[in-house]
């Protein structure tokens, strides 16, 4: 029996509860507690009509609501509040009640305080999603029984009751759902730190900050992977309690993961095991040799080397991630939406041996460009652009060009809207060349999220 969760359902019963956010990870909180009997007031930002697929789903139950415009006049005088990973948690609102005595929390944090299984949480800049999905898809092949869960996707709080002490759970952790994250996470993985979320955080600092959770509540048993090869994640090391791993593309560790004669190996003690070749791993990119080191260091107590191989020759990559939609008249047209920063763009770019036809811009950030004029300048073929970051990506390559001469012939196009992105990336493309939607930029000035832009770009690839 799980003690602290059955402690758990015996006292928030009791307690008047407010959740901030009717989305993918609250929703079937929403539902777990109302089934649990809770009273629970759910309010959001949003318009009745607008939440009718989630309102829909929790019909029958008891929940209370406030909706729309001042949506959080009503929050006061409750016991519990569980915010959206996105609400910030020094809101004047929030911290009036914190002052009041309520506990604030989230989906996520109650999930690492109760889960009685082994939890691996995965964070970074870029690569979270990819090394989750192959730690999960290792493990599984080991013969574990896995969980995915967190930011990839699937909220884990409701299911808790069917998760045992011998599963393990895997988790992409994202900076805003570890902001106030105070649990201990058994395997902590940060493949990278870059400038990023820099609209919602108030500094880079507090973005770094947000990130160190997901090792700072470890102890001396537990097991921390860390990027040798990026100065922030190496910096970590000496914050850390339990067991370090470092993975490294460019430096040949004496102690870790290392990419050595095209093969990544451990190297320890004085001894050297090749865990895969980087042939057999089928996405593309030196990015994804990085993520499976990650994965493998992650991993290494718990599978053996074929288990990770068995992954790298059969999973072909996780959607939105340099997908390849379709090939239309020698044309060869790929999604990589999740690409919602400069970094993440570049390495896909460079996934490619010819120049690209890129599709860029989107939602502001407030990040730098500057680096990615380089990479402009020397891989793509022609820029496609549209949303709120255009300008700076454009001013990236133009800076290059009066920097170098290099890029000086880039056609450059403006568009309104994805449809006309597509279709002056298609009239401007030959056989064998490749259009690239990697928008270096969120997706909020056009779409809900990155899924919704990546599936509006194959629904109208699938038209061409």
């Amino acid at each position: 029996m799980n003690t602290k969760l059955e402690q758990f359902k015996k006292d928030i019963v009791s307690k008047k509860v407010a959740v901030l956010g009717i989305g993918i990870s609250n929703t079937p909180l929403i539902r777990y507690l109302g089934k649990l009997g809770v009273e629970v007031t759910a309010f959001d930002k949003a318009q009745k009509d607008d939440l009718m697929p989630a309102l829909k789903s929790l019909e029958g139950l008891k929940i209370e609501y406030s909706l729309g415009p001042g949506y959080l006049e009503k929050l006061r005088g409750f016991d519990v509040i569980f915010k959206t990973p996105k609400i910030r948690f020094d809101i004047p609102e929030l911290l009036r009640e914190a002052e009041a005595g309520a506990e604030i929390t989230s989906e996520m944090e109650v999930f690492c305080r109760l889960c009685p299984a082994r939890i691996f949480g995965i964070t970074g800049s870029d690569g979270k999603t990819t090394t989750t999905t192959l730690i999960y898809k290792i493990l599984e092949h080991s013969g574990y029984k896995c969980w995915l869960g967190g930011n990839i996707g699937t909220p884990l709080l409701d299911r808790i009751d069917e998760i045992d002490e011998s599963d393990m759970v895997v988790l992409e952790l994202s900076s805003f759902q570890l902001h106030t994250m105070r649990n201990r996470i058994n395997t902590a993985v940060v493949t990278n730190l870059s400038p990023n979320h820099l609209d919602v955080h108030k500094s880079m600092q507090e973005y770094i900050d947000a990130k160190k959770n997901i090792f700072l509540y470890q102890n001396e048993n537990d097991t921390l992977v860390l990027n040798y090869d990026n100065d922030i994640t190496r910096g970590f090391a000496s914050e850390a309690q339990g067991k370090i791993i470092m993975f490294s593309r460019t430096n040949d560790l004496d102690e870790g993961m290392a990419l050595s004669g095209g093969k990544i190996v451990y190297r320890h003690g004085g001894r050297e095991q090749e865990i895969v070749d980087a042939s057999d791993i089928r996405i593309p990119g030196v990015h994804n040799i990085e993520n499976y080191m990650a994965a493998a260091a992650a991993t290494l107590d718990f599978a053996k080397p074929s288990d990770v191989r068995a992954v790298a020759v059969s999973f072909g990559g996780v959607e939105h991630r340099n997908e390849h939609v379709r090939t239309v008249n020698g044309v060869s047209f790929y999604n990589d939406s999740i690409g919602s920063s400069p970094t993440r763009t570049m390495a896909t770019i460079r996934a490619f041996n010819d120049r690209v036809i890129l599709i860029s811009g989107g939602y502001d950030k407030h990040l730098s460009y500057d680096e990615m004029g380089e990479v402009l300048a020397e891989r793509v073929k022609c820029l496609v652009l549209f949303g709120q970051t255009s300008d700076k990506i454009e001013a990236a390559l133009k800076a290059e060009v009066q920097r170098s001469g290099r890029g000086a012939g880039i056609p450059v196009f403006r568009c309104n809207s994805m449809e006309e992105a597509v279709r002056k990336a298609y009239e401007n493309a030959a056989p064998g060349d490749v259009v690239l939607l990697s928008p270096a930029s969120a997706s909020f000035d056009h779409y809900k999220n990155f899924e919704e832009r990546g599936n509006h770009f194959r629904k109208i690839v699938m038209e061409l």
